[in-house]
């Protein structure tokens, strides 16, 4: 388990040794909510320690800036292999780590320079009496590297925990090298030109490349030499040495620690062979037995996983000197128009994308394995050899993702349904790392829109809180000297999506709604007050926004008119001051819980004036609809769907607001489809779900998911990013049904703030039989429904209420039986 910081740090060296140590030993180290590690209770509490004696070191003459990989060792002899051994590592960009031979982690998790995150690793039980050897490959991809990815120059940091453990701290006795034979492979557009922001692919070149790296002596005529400072440009004598958060020290990285677990490794299918291009004999038994490609030849395997997967890939290769080896990587394969197509059709399709290349050097028992993960359903590996055969003597795959622990389930007895639910999980899990992602395999960046959605479905299927928690940080951590923040945090390409900002104060809300700690929430609370402020800088007196700088995007719609739309006298928008309301509707509710009186009656006279002005300029009387802008000549499910869940519609027309929209798609034969009526893509229609139950039509739900199963004809294993031929096949704003399917459905949702009790409201539409399980801070929550009854399992601590049919039925903690008839 990963060492979790301490909320307040302990002065005495010692006192924190034997804390962190019992951390390790017991589950006593956090507090145990619902099942899942709770973080501690303080929004610093990832700052960690405040000590640091061990100096960021990195090759003492190599580019410091430019692309680059080294390699790092020290051999460590110890006279007897001790219980427990804790260092905490760091580097930039980052890092492996190694003891004898064996992967012991990676990282450090993404941040910013002033909350550069390190690592806790236990080397204890994997130290052996005598000499040890601890390794590490540290690489930095420079301006080739990842959007999501913040630098400052290459370097490697490791620190003792103790006294004990000092040893291993680097400065000079650390030795370094450069290592040529791995390096990254500039991006190519290869056949797709699109937005592509995750790092480079690499090239491993086998006659360069250091095979015996790790191990204690260097080789004859190698080019180990002893670590240097990183910071060459400091001649003091305490030039480099680590600092953390708020501590005044001549480095760039302001150190906290990192409070999510280690990334998961475990071994998993990298795929089985569903083509071979060229002579090959038995090439269908790779990766589970070895295949020989003869000297001069070209051979393609195509690889499918049946599922997409978000992995490291591992090739097992032997002789074949001057062979080529590429591996290509594909969420799906593509027909001669670049057209994806029926994701379980491969024919003639080939794989396009990002790229690996292996240049064999004829030594036997070699392997590729990438710094960075990659992410496929299939891969093509294709071999060109020169003079000699080739052996592939396996693959493999190594999956990582944040390693949640799934505590929801769900029956519905509809086999399509509940694929569609175990589905939404997958996509949200693949997207979901050190920090969320809005595409494993594009972008890699955790953006606000994106990450509300993520972050409510992980509420519901672990109750783990703390990738959300980082999300929130994070965004928090990008607000700009004007106010909002940036729309995706990390990030070295800043971008800007103002109505992002008002999602993130959503995304707080939704917290302080499904957990416990109002600490937390106080703590960000602050950062809401500058978004807001900022917003209202462009509230016209009529109450409604005026256009904001930057990208105002809302959802991913083609059409080709101007959306949102904005009126050409005034230049307002009613959509997007739907979704300023939003946001204070739930600042209001924070603040007259956690903050001041004064923000209150601030944020209810912006709110006021903005409801005012949507009633008064955009509702359209003769359709009956919200108009997009004042001009009222375009119109959207978006703002009619914002209006009624934010109560700008009249509770007593909301019902037939939502009829108009969507009535068609519902079956109503009474609505005709509306040509004109800019329709919701597959992200906003989480929005669509919640004015659904808002406007008491939630049992109308299931019929919305025409889309997905859809998906599932097209052998979706993942849910796509937008309609037609996608970009990406993986996009957990889409992954929305599996929150809905709990929440809606099951009708399993928080009554107060931190989920002190619980509201059960079943919609199952026309489901006859349903059972599911659900997170909340105290435990898990069962309900059953069947032959006219509901049975509700509360935990201890938790009541609620049960409503049916209007009628209302209060519950207790541990088991309910409530008649639906």
């Amino acid at each position: 388990m990963r060492v979790v910081a301490c909320s307040r740090w302990v002065s005495s060296a010692l006192l924190r040794s034997i804390l962190l140590r019992s951390m390790m030993l017991s589950a006593l180290a956090v507090t145990l909510v619902g099942g899942t590690w709770a973080t501690a209770q303080s929004g610093k509490a990832e700052e960690g320690r405040r000590g640091w004696s061990a100096q960021w070191i990195s090759h003492p003459t190599a580019p410091l800036r430019e692309p680059i990989t080294l390699h790092f060792k020290k051999t460590l002899d110890i006279a007897s292999a001790p219980a427990h051994y804790l260092v905490e590592v760091s580097a930039d960009n980052r890092f492996v780590l190694y003891l004898n031979g064996e992967r012991v982690g990676d990282g450090p998790a993404r941040g910013d320079m002033t909350h550069w995150r390190y690592e806790t690793f236990d080397l204890g039980p994997m130290l052996k009496p005598g000499a040890n050897v601890i390794a590490a490959t540290v690489w930095n991809f420079g301006t080739y590297a990842p959007v999501a990815q913040i630098s400052d120059r290459t370097a490697f940091l490791v620190q003792g925990d103790t006294k004990a453990e000092e040893a291993v701290n680097t400065n000079s006795t650390w030795m370094v090298e450069e290592e040529p034979g791995q390096v990254l492979l500039p991006r190519r557009q290869n056949g797709l030109w699109v937005y592509y922001a995750a790092g480079p692919g690499e090239t491993l070149k086998g006659s360069e490349y250091d095979w015996d790296w790790m191990k204690a002596d260097a080789a004859p005529g190698s080019k180990w030499v002893a670590a240097g400072p990183a910071l060459r440009e400091d001649n003091s004598s305490r030039a480099g040495i680590a600092a953390s958060r708020e501590v005044t020290a001549d480095v760039p990285w302001a150190l906290v620690q990192d409070t999510l677990p280690h990334m998961a490794y475990t071994k998993e299918d990298a795929g089985h062979v569903v083509r071979v291009t060229g002579t090959l004999q038995d090439g269908e038994k790779f990766p589970a037995a070895p295949v020989t490609i003869a000297a001069h030849s070209t051979v393609h395997l195509m690889l499918d996983r049946s599922e997409l997967t978000t992995a490291y890939p591992k090739l097992m290769f032997s002789g074949g000197k001057g062979s080529h080896v590429t591996l290509t990587y594909a969420e799906a394969l593509y027909d001669a128009e670049k057209h994806k197509g029926n994701r379980n059709e491969v024919g003639t399709r080939q794989a396009l994308g990002y790229v690996d290349e292996v240049v064999p050097d004829g030594g036997a028992h070699r392997v590729f394995e990438p710094l960075w993960w990659r992410t496929w359903r299939y891969v093509d590996v294709a071999v060109e050899t020169a003079d000699e055969p080739l052996t592939l003597d396996g693959m493999e795959a190594h999956f990582t993702a944040y390693p949640f622990e799934t505590k929801a389930q769900l029956e519905t007895g509809d086999a399509d349904l509940q694929k569609i639910w175990e589905i939404g999980w997958h996509t949200a899990r693949l997207d979901a790392h050190e920090t969320y992602m809005d595409t494993p395999y594009y972008e890699q960046l955790q953006y606000a829109g994106d990450t509300r959605i993520q972050a409510m479905i992980t509420y519901a299927m672990t109750g783990d809180d703390r990738l959300p928690r980082q999300a929130i940080r994070a965004l928090n951590d990008s607000r700009v000297p004007a106010g909002i923040t940036t729309s995706r945090y990390p990030e070295s390409l800043p971008q800007m999506i103002p109505p992002f900002s008002l999602l993130w104060i959503g995304m707080l809300h939704d917290n302080y709604m499904y957990r416990p700690d109002t600490e937390f929430v106080k703590s960000i609370l602050p950062g809401t007050r500058t978004v807001l402020d900022w917003f209202a800088s462009y509230q016209h007196a009529d109450g409604l926004l005026g256009k904001t700088p930057w990208w105002n995007f809302v959802d991913w719609i083609e059409v080709q008119k101007e959306f949102p739309s904005y009126d050409k006298q005034n230049g307002e928008t009613c959509l997007v001051t739907m979704q300023y309301i939003s946001a204070l509707q739930d600042a209001i509710d924070l603040e007259s819980a956690l903050g001041s009186k004064e923000h209150v009656q601030i944020d209810r006279a912006r709110l006021d004036a903005a409801i005012k002005g949507e009633r008064t300029l955009c509702w359209d009387a003769s359709r009956k609809l919200m108009a997009d802008s004042p001009a009222k000549d375009i119109f959207s499910q978006h703002t009619n769907m914002l209006g009624v869940l934010y109560d700008v519609v009249p509770r007593s027309e909301q019902a037939e607001v939502m009829r108009q929209i969507v009535g068609h798609e519902l079956g109503d034969s009474s609505v005709k489809a509306d040509p004109d009526l800019i329709t919701a893509s597959y992200y906003f229609r989480y929005y669509l779900a919640r004015a659904l139950d808002h406007a008491g039509m939630a049992d109308e739900y299931l019929k919305t998911l025409g889309s997905w199963h859809e998906f599932l004809k097209e052998g979706f294993s993942t849910w796509p990013e937008q309609p037609g031929n996608t970009r990406s096949d993986s996009h957990a704003w889409s992954a929305h049904p599996t929150f809905d399917l709990l929440t809606l459905v099951a009708g399993i949702s928080p009554a107060s703030p931190g989920f002190r009790t619980v509201r059960v409201a079943p919609h199952l539409g026309e489901l006859t039989h349903l059972e599911a399980s659900f997170p909340a801070p105290q435990g898990l929550i069962h309900v059953k429904y069947a032959e006219a009854n509901a049975t509700v399992d509360l935990p201890q601590g938790l009541t609620g209420t049960f409503v049916w049919k209007g009628k209302e039925t209060k519950l207790h903690a541990g088991e309910n039986l409530v008649p639906m008839k």
